[in-house]
């Protein structure tokens, strides 16, 4: 995925080995709820087996590769972020979350617009989206980019381990 700015000194840009703890650290004060990935060997399995998959919106610094601060991270801080995850057949969206000092400032549709781009490219057909119901000021931006719950459907689940 190639950086994106736009006027409001927000980039869109893939996660690197060197974001993992910062996303990690982002997650503890910006995401709802957690997972049992949400360690630092499952993020950096992550951007090990698809590269594009996380997504990082950043404000200021400059753009990916170029500036680097001394922990090793493209400047910027991340404001947000967006798991677009393709497995060949269907497109998920994880960990949407945005710094709620950032909130209802455009990041998190930059981002879900970012992460379509990305199924786009790739011959994906939906998104879906793993949604907290308890959650319920995430449901507004969700609704606002045109996804919708399916009442039909339930999440079923089973740790591996």
């Amino acid at each position: 995925m190639d950086d994106r700015a736009n006027d409001s000194g927000l980039r869109i840009r893939a996660a690197t080995a060197a974001d993992v703890d910062a996303v990690l650290a982002f997650w503890k004060e910006a995401a709802e709820g957690t997972s049992i990935s949400d360690d630092r060997e499952g993020v950096a399995r992550l951007v090990r087996r698809d590269p594009e998959a996380l997504l990082l919106a950043v404000r200021g610094g400059e753009p990916a590769g170029s500036a680097v601060e001394p922990t090793g991270q493209a400047a910027g801080p991340v404001v947000g972020s967006v798991i677009a995850g393709f497995d060949g057949w269907r497109c998920h969206l994880y960990r949407l979350a945005v710094h709620p000092a950032h909130r209802r400032r455009g990041v998190a549709s930059a981002l879900l617009a970012a992460a379509e781009e990305r199924f786009a490219a790739l011959g994906g057909r939906r998104g879906d989206a793993m949604v907290l119901d308890r959650n319920e000021s995430a449901h507004h931006a969700w609704r606002a980019a045109g996804y919708a719950p399916e009442p039909q459907w339930s999440r079923w689940v089973k740790p591996l381990g």
